[in-house]
């Protein structure tokens, strides 16, 4: 059996590396290495598969996510609200542009925002709410432009996890991620299901006057060199990073469905077990994978284990070579940087039981029927001895 990893890019890379290596050749022969002809071109292709007006590529998702916000306007003092249940760049650029984050509770089968939760933290100093596609996952992206759209309040999709992801609204209508707000952010990072081999992220709008901004935003505020219209930063995709995406981009599909057949093998495995939930797609009421739409990419296959010990059980894993993750042991509102005397623990049941239970199994393209039994029994020996 081949070595087990949490992201095998190097095996993915073999499928792809002659496309790779000419064509970063090709720009180092070029020097074009800021803002070149593959970064434009990078830029239309991603608009044409996301099906949006305008993508801005920058520096990193974090910086994305920062620089959507600055676009948008909004002041200090603003409160935007986000999920407790998350990775902590989210709440990151928040703090750092001086706005009041607003964190709230999540739902516990697709650990996204909850939504009663945001129509319950709207003050009148509410201007955004960020859903974050956790794991991959589609949020309730009607319900959130609902509440937006009643409140006048900006909607940011932290999208650094589910690229690729398919909508599909109570209308029958299917739109990717990252296009349904109005203005959204990406990483790629090299782990994501389209990661370059390096730093990367992207903002994303259908909106031009705001698209114009942000453009000059990522530039030191210049539309014209030398002219500083806007307050702006030095965020830049280069163009090795870029030609590096143009490969992998035709394949993020592809990505994707081996991701989520991945996915169904595990399920399928846990099937039956009380003590070990399996995640689920948006639309799916069950304890399955959606089978309908293409809400959920997979970037990671979380578990939540129940009555058992979780921390045992990653050790467990470690002791026979399976790399597992805990994403995330500690909720927003507990880190020292983030913590707020407005938050009473009785407003994060469910974030506070998801940090005890989630565990995430190796998650990627180059998964094997092999590994995923060898992962699967392993993790079932262990809760059959609790």
């Amino acid at each position: 059996m081949k070595k087990i990893q949490m992201v095998d890019l190097k095996g993915q890379y073999e499928h792809i590396k002659d496309r790779v290596n000419a064509s970063v050749l090709d720009v180092i022969e070029s020097t074009a290495f800021i803002n070149g002809p593959e970064v434009h071109q990078f830029q239309k292709e991603l608009e044409e598969y996301l099906d949006v007006k305008h993508v801005i590529p920058c520096a990193n998702g974090t910086d994305a996510l920062q620089i959507a916000m600055m676009g948008l306007g909004l002041k200090p003092g603003d409160e935007v609200i986000t999920a407790d249940f998350t990775f902590a760049a989210t709440v990151e650029v928040i703090a750092l542009l001086g706005l009041t984050p607003v964190l709230v509770d999540v739902d516990p089968v697709t650990f996204n925002i909850d939504v009663e939760a945001i129509r319950n933290a709207i003050t009148p100093k509410t201007k955004a709410i960020v859903p974050v596609h956790l794991f991959g996952l589609a949020a309730d992206m009607d319900s959130i432009m609902e509440i937006a759209t009643a409140h006048d309040l900006y909607v940011i999709e932290d999208n650094a996890q589910g690229i690729g992801a398919t909508y599909t609204s109570k209308d029958g209508s299917k739109k990717k991620v990252g296009g349904i707000g109005h203005v959204a952010s990406t990483s790629f990072f090299p782990s994501k299901n389209l990661g370059c081999y390096g730093d990367g992220g992207a903002i994303f709008t259908n909106d031009d006057a705001l698209a114009h901004t942000i453009r000059g935003i990522v530039n030191h505020g210049m539309y014209i060199r030398y002219h500083h219209d806007v307050v702006g930063v030095n965020s830049r995709l280069d163009s090795i990073q870029a030609t590096v995406l143009r490969a992998k981009l035709p394949y993020l599909d592809s990505y994707n469905a081996a991701r989520r057949n991945a996915a169904r093998k595990y399920t399928k495995a846990f099937a039956g077990n009380p003590r070990i939930i399996t995640p689920t797609g948006f639309c799916d009421a069950g304890n399955s994978i959606c089978e309908v739409c293409d809400c959920h990419v997979f970037h990671q296959y979380t578990l939540r284990i129940i009555d058992a010990d979780r921390d045992a059980l990653v050790q467990h894993l470690n002791d026979h070579d399976i790399p597992c993750g805990v994403y995330y042991p500690i909720p927003l509102h507990l880190q020292k940087a983030y913590a707020d005397e407005r938050y009473n623990e009785a407003d994060f049941t469910v974030t506070n039981q998801l940090v005890r239970e989630v565990i995430s199994l190796p998650m990627h393209t180059e998964l094997d029927d092999e590994q995923i039994d060898f992962i699967t029994s392993t993790v079932k020996n262990f809760i059959d001895q609790q």
